[in-house]
């Protein structure tokens, strides 16, 4: 969802470091809410047997992983550039997303499998007040992790803890009908309930799995930052009347950093000197509002420069902005 051009929060508005607070403090409630509820889990499914909290145990073995990895992941994207990364590490955040979406799609394959042969053979749910304690405190926990990670995207626009949290509100649909699986089988009989709940837990990962991906995915092949986004930027740019025009606009997020690069048309009987102040001086009232941006703004004499560049890149942003 794009945010609001207007605010202090999303991509590329706060500095690395201070979005490496807010990630960091998300990452790591993240990954003692998933071990928590791995042990929990892991003791309701052995005194339970019920397949539908088994599903539930392997979802949070895998967001326990997935937890881990964008724990790892949101700290390097963070790091400074370095001699081989010079655009820094940002997309660290989208290849650990693309990461987790695959393990929850191998978890919803191995539900789906594991709950048709329960189909075949129906097995009586043992604990059932016991497991459905666990899941109660598995929503609780669940939810208070929710509202960090909110609060954490917010504020940085990571695409890792979006791509986590994503697990997480998965869970409390899922949660819930695992409750409801367990009641139905342990209480009411309906021992087919259970697997059959599992099955639904399983379409509602892989329906996850897909969202993170694809959000992943824009972020590794470049995807452009949303169009009002794209004006504020525009706009801050031509804010001096000195630049008559801004054209070629290209733009990019790689985690907690934004790539901005465009062509600035100037008058063409300015010095070098001078045409070069107001260049830094737009690049300085970016910086104001996009403290974590990669800036390269490429000045042009008004109704004087000949077409250069590849030709691909020049007509797509042509066609790119025509259309926006």
């Amino acid at each position: 969802m794009p945010h609001d051009v207007n605010s202090t929060t999303g991509p590329g508005r706060l500095l690395p470091a201070e979005a490496r607070r807010h990630t960091a403090r998300a990452t790591t409630l993240s990954v003692a809410v998933a071990l928590t509820l791995v042990l929990a889990k892991l003791a309701a499914w052995i005194a339970s047997g019920s397949i539908a909290m088994l599903a539930s145990l392997a979802d949070s073995g895998l967001d326990l992983a997935a937890s881990l990895t964008t724990f790892f992941a949101v700290r390097y994207a963070a790091s400074p550039a370095d001699k081989e990364h010079r655009y820094g590490h940002g997309k660290a955040e989208a290849a650990a997303s693309v990461l987790q979406a695959l393990l929850v799609g191998v978890s919803a394959g191995y539900l789906i499998w594991e709950a048709g042969h329960r189909l075949a053979d129906p097995q009586p749910v043992q604990q059932g007040g016991w497991a459905i304690a666990v899941m109660v405190l598995s929503i609780a926990m669940t939810i208070g992790l929710v509202w960090v990670q909110s609060r954490a995207i917010k504020a940085t626009g990571s695409v890792a803890v979006e791509g986590d949290r994503a697990h997480y509100m998965a869970d409390l649909g899922a949660n819930v009908s695992v409750i409801a699986g367990i009641a139905l089988a342990a209480f009411a009989g309906i021992t087919s309930a259970d697997p059959v709940i599992a099955i639904g837990v399983a379409l509602w990962l892989l329906w996850s799995a897909w969202g993170v991906a694809k959000n992943a995915l824009d972020h590794l092949l470049d995807k452009e930052l949303p169009d009002e986004v794209r004006h504020r930027i525009k706009a801050i740019a031509e804010a001096d009347s000195r630049i008559r025009g801004v054209h070629l606009l290209r733009t990019r997020a790689a985690g907690p950093l934004v790539h901005i690069q465009f062509h600035a048309d100037l008058d063409p009987h300015l010095s070098l000197l001078q045409a070069h102040e107001i260049i830094v001086e737009a690049e300085n009232r970016l910086l104001a509002e996009f403290p974590a941006a990669d800036i390269l703004i490429h000045a042009d004499p008004e109704g004087m420069a000949e077409p250069h560049g590849s030709d691909f890149f020049r007509s797509e942003a042509a066609r790119t902005e025509d259309s926006a």
